[in-house]
C-alpha cells in the first residue's frame, strides 16, 4: 500500500509538533524515522494509523484519505501489550477473532505465526511464563497474522537487551520480506534503522522536519555495518551526537511526544 503524507502539520495549543511534513513511502519499503525524543516521530505513526487527526494537511493510503483507524493498518508499541489472561495463542488469535474469522481458524492460524516466529512449542504458555523478548515475538505474530498493508512500528525493540534485539530485528527482515508490508519505523538506535530501512529519514527537533534523506534500497545488509561507518558518523552528526558511542539509544531515549 501506497502512504503519503501531504504537508502535514500537528500542534497541541501552542506546542507545534509537525510543521509540513511531506512523503511518499511506497509499497514494500521499510522506512525508518530518527529524530530526538518528542520531536514528533511517533506523533506521525498515529496519524498514519489513524488514531489521531493531523492540524494541517492530508494523508492517504493508496490515494484515499485516511480518517479513521483500520485493519489494514498495524500499530506496533515498544510494550507488548499482550493480555496476561490469555496464552501466547489466544493473545495472537485475538487479532483475527476481532475481524469476525471463527475461532478455530484464527487458533489454527496463530499456531502457524508463532511458528514463523520461532514460539513453536510455546502456543499454550501466558506471557508471564516466557522471556521479554519471546512475548515481543508474539506481538509480531499479532501484528503480521491480519495482514496489514501498513506496519506502524514505535521502537518495538527499545526495551530488549542488544543481543535480543538483534535477534528479532533478523525476525522482522524475515517476516517482511515474505509479507510486503508498507514500513514505518521509529527507533532511537542509528544501528538499527542502518540494518533494516530502505530509507532513513532523520528528524530535527520540534516543530519537526526533515533534515536530510539517506537511501539504502540497494544495499544488501548484515549486522556487521562497517561499511556504513560514514553514513552513521553523517547521522549522528545531524543529530548533534560528534563522538562515537556503543549505544546511541541511551543518549536518545525518553518519552516521544
Amino acid at each position: 500500500m501506497k502512504l503519503t503524507f501531504d504537508n502535514i502539520s500537528k500542534q497541541y495549543g501552542d506546542l507545534h509538533v509537525i510543521e509540513n511534513f511531506s512523503r511518499e513511502f511506497e509499497e514494500g519499503q521499510l522506512v525508518a524515522l530518527v529524530g530526538p525524543s518528542g520531536c514528533g516521530k511517533s506523533t506521525l505513526l498515529h496519524i498514519a494509523a489513524g488514531l489521531e487527526k493531523a492540524s494541517g494537511g492530508n494523508i492517504l493510503a493508496n490515494s484515499e484519505p485516511v480518517r479513521g483507524p483500520h485493519p489494514e493498518r498495524t500499530l506496533m508499541f515498544q510494550e507488548n501489550a499482550l493480555y496476561p489472561w490469555l496464552t501466547l495463542a489466544q493473545n495472537v488469535a485475538l487479532a483475527l477473532e476481532f475481524q469476525k474469522i471463527d475461532k478455530k481458524k484464527a487458533r489454527e492460524q496463530a499456531f502457524q505465526w508463532l511458528e514463523k516466529v520461532n514460539l513453536k512449542g510455546f502456543e499454550d504458555y501466558y506471557p508471564h511464563q516466557v522471556s521479554g523478548g519471546m512475548r515481543q515475538r508474539a506481538a509480531l505474530a499479532r501484528a503480521f497474522i491480519s495482514h496489514p498493508k501498513v506496519l506502524l512500528l514505535d521502537e518495538p525493540f527499545g526495551a530488549l537487551d542488544a543481543l535480543t534485539r538483534m535477534t528479532l530485528q533478523d525476525s522482522l527482515r524475515d517476516l517482511i520480506r515474505e509479507a510486503r508490508p508498507t514500513v514505518l519505523l521509529v527507533t532511537h538506535d542509528v544501528d538499527e534503522a542502518l540494518f533494516l530501512a530502505d530509507r532513513i529519514l532523520v528528524f530535527s527537533n520540534r516543530p519537526a522536519t526533515v533534515l536530510k534523506e539517506f537511501n539504502l534500497t540497494h544495499c544488501e545488509k548484515t549486522h556487521d555495518l562497517s561499511e556504513f561507518a560514514a553514513m552513521r558518523r553523517q547521522i549522528l552528526g545531524l543529530l548533534g551526537i560528534h563522538a562515537e558511542q556503543d549505544d546511541v539509544a541511551k543518549l536518545l531515549e525518553g518519552a516521544e511526544v
